[in-house]
């Protein structure tokens, strides 16, 4: 069987014995992301918690009452672990953003370590810092951003309710796609993930220009364009990062301070800014540091029908209430 995993850093994809255990995957969670204490989501679109500790450690896949052959596992780091790696470094072993775990010999600079852009106009170094793969990592990025990293996802998810409550006759069914009040109740769930009207929305409320770069195609959106100060969110399909100035030495190549010291705010009349950014996530395009959700394939795991892209998906998901789906092959 395969399966696709993802981890804080990108995605890989492992192939399985017909008998594989629990274990084995437990194993390959691991390898591929350098995680020893973590948390396993499933079901894209509707994602579910996979609890892979509370299942005997030597039950065969196969007969689990899920399917997982095809599927995406959304691997993140458990809070308060001891043995988990550092916040913000990446870690799929095989991912195209890997990097070891803690306590290894690997030397910064790798090729396998996240991009970094230097900037010697910004007397610094242009980084990518990665958010949780937890469904609020479009408004991590922006409260990163905006907020100095707060926790605020319930705050800005209310904001995005509220704002939409408030201006009727500009966020209606045809926008939303959703009844408004019904939209309003589906985006304050924390497992709903945010998208245009949500930066719309909060780019309007920070009274700042958010610029987001998809890596795909390397299209920047503008949301709130005019305003006199930018933050840059990086868009890889189905989740968010953000983008930072960190100061460095010359030649400005390795960033080599620590996050706390990250710009993330930028003047909107500096065209660099901008132009650094593209050039980070043209690296990340090369590592094909994305997910294609228009043209991938997914198969439904309760009646066996296959759907292209995230829309087709979802559609499926509304007509029927299937919620299992996995990557058809």
């Amino acid at each position: 069987m395969r399966i696709r995993i993802r981890g804080p850093a990108g995605q890989s994809t492992v192939t399985l014995d017909a008998d594989a255990t629990v274990d084995d995957l437990r194993h390959q969670i691991t390898e591929k992301t350098g995680l020893t204490a973590y948390d396993v989501k499933y079901g894209y679109p509707n994602i579910k918690p996979l609890v892979l500790g509370a299942l005997p450690s030597k039950q065969k896949l196969a007969d689990l009452d899920i399917t997982l052959n095809g599927e995406q596992l959304i691997v993140t780091q458990q809070e308060n672990s001891a043995h988990a790696p550092l916040k913000n470094e990446p870690q799929a072993a095989d991912s195209p953003l890997k990097a070891p775990a803690v306590g290894s010999t690997h030397k910064k600079g790798s090729p396998d370590d996240p991009p970094e852009v230097p900037s010697p106009d910004h007397s610094g170094t242009f980084v990518l810092r990665i958010m949780p793969d937890d469904n609020s990592c479009l408004f991590r990025a922006v409260s990163s951003a905006t907020m100095g990293g707060v926790d605020a996802m319930t705050e800005l998810r209310s904001v995005v309710a509220q704002t939409i409550q408030a201006h009727p006759d500009l966020y209606t069914e045809a926008v939303l796609e959703k009844k408004p009040d019904e939209y309003c109740r589906w985006i304050q769930n924390e497992d709903s993930w945010g998208g245009g009207i949500e930066l719309s929305i909060l780019s309007k409320h920070f009274d700042i220009e958010i610029c987001s770069i998809d890596v795909q195609t390397l299209r920047i959106d503008r949301f709130n364009e005019g305003a006199p100060m930018r933050c840059i969110v990086v868009y890889s399909g189905i989740h968010y990062d953000t983008i930072a100035l960190s100061p460095s030495s010359p030649p400005y190549t390795h960033s080599d301070v620590p996050p706390d010291f990250d710009t993330k705010v930028f003047d909107a009349a500096d065209p660099l800014v901008l132009e650094k950014s593209q050039e980070l996530c043209q690296v990340l395009q090369t590592r094909h540091y994305y997910t294609d959700t228009a043209g991938f394939r997914l198969r439904c795991n309760t009646c066996g029908g296959t759907f292209v892209g995230e829309r087709g998906a979802t559609q499926h998901a509304e007509q029927t209430g299937h919620v299992d789906f996995g990557e058809a092959g």
